[in-house]
């Protein structure tokens, strides 16, 4: 079972260098990622970056006399909680990745100790032709789908205009806060035209089917924190909500487009996955 996992969702964050670094992560064989197998020679490099430290949304180092969490529990309004189950403390009072050895110590980019809860909005809808018909692929003879494609000012990849839950907030909030952020440019629209563009998709965002649940193999990871998400897709079937809204990349996004989908997409971490999740939701082109 544990090699199911890892093969599949702790790729990428075993690459040579961190993320948005020069930091170069301990060299973890495949073999060697569960926590159960022996790994004698395992020296992982420590990296906090420096852009986390003090912050106000981050934890404090671990053994700092203030800091006293609540692992795999609510604590307060930062939820500790682990879709993969409860996670092992080490005896250094360190929470230990669920998927096992990154090659790299301390929290990273990431502003919390184990799990970071991110949400992320599918929203599709069917590709057209100029007579708005559906599009047929002809070797699959299925319709082709659409999402909405963010590009991360980060690393340039495309992926899934997400982003992190902020203490107390649902994740319904949060999935469609960071759609019209990254997505609509919300952010720099003024009150009356956002709160306009909210209500116009407030029916919309009630409506999502949950694709995903769980650990992100995301660049960002580390031996002690790490990305999990809830990815939700939300479909618009005639094209007559989010398909005539113009898109407007905003916030972390550089770029944003309708992306058709099929096999060939390389997205950023694992949303390639969550991605194929929804095609076989409506049996769509692969």
């Amino acid at each position: 079972m544990h090699v199911t996992i890892f093969r599949m969702i702790h790729y990428k964050c075993r690459q040579a260098f961190y993320a948005s670094s020069n930091v170069k992560r301990f060299e973890v064989p495949e073999n060697k990622v569960p926590w159960n197998v022996e790994f004698l020679k395992y020296k992982p490099v420590k990296h906090t970056a420096s852009v986390v430290v003090g912050k106000p949304w981050a934890d404090p180092d671990i053994g700092d006399d203030l800091f006293k969490p609540k692992w795999n529990s609510l604590d307060g309004n930062v939820n500790r909680k682990s879709f993969n189950g409860d996670y092992i403390i080490d005896e250094n009072g360190y929470p230990l990745n669920p998927i096992g050895r990154t090659g790299i110590i301390g929290r990273g980019l990431l502003g919390r100790w184990g799990p970071n809860h991110a949400a992320d909005p599918i929203v599709t809808r069917w590709k057209q032709t100029t007579s708005k018909e559906l599009e047929i692929n002809k070797c699959s003879n299925k319709p082709i789908l659409q999402f909405v494609a963010i590009q991360r000012r980060d690393s340039g990849e495309w992926a899934i205009p997400g982003g992190m839950v902020d203490p107390g907030e649902t994740v319904s909030i949060t999935l469609k806060r960071e759609f019209m952020e990254e997505a609509l440019n919300s952010i720099e629209k003024d009150e009356i035209s956002r709160n306009e563009l909210e209500k116009s998709l407030k029916d919309f965002f009630e409506k999502g089917e949950e694709i995903y649940k769980g650990y992100v193999d995301d660049p960002r990871n580390t031996d002690n924190s790490w990305m999990e998400t809830v990815a939700i897709n939300f479909h618009d079937n005639d094209g007559s909500i989010v398909g005539r809204i113009a898109l407007t990349a905003g916030d972390d996004a550089c770029n944003v487009k309708w992306m058709d989908i099929d096999e060939k997409l390389n997205l950023y971490a694992n949303h390639s996955e969550f991605i194929k999740r929804t095609v076989q939701k409506h049996d769509a082109h692969w």
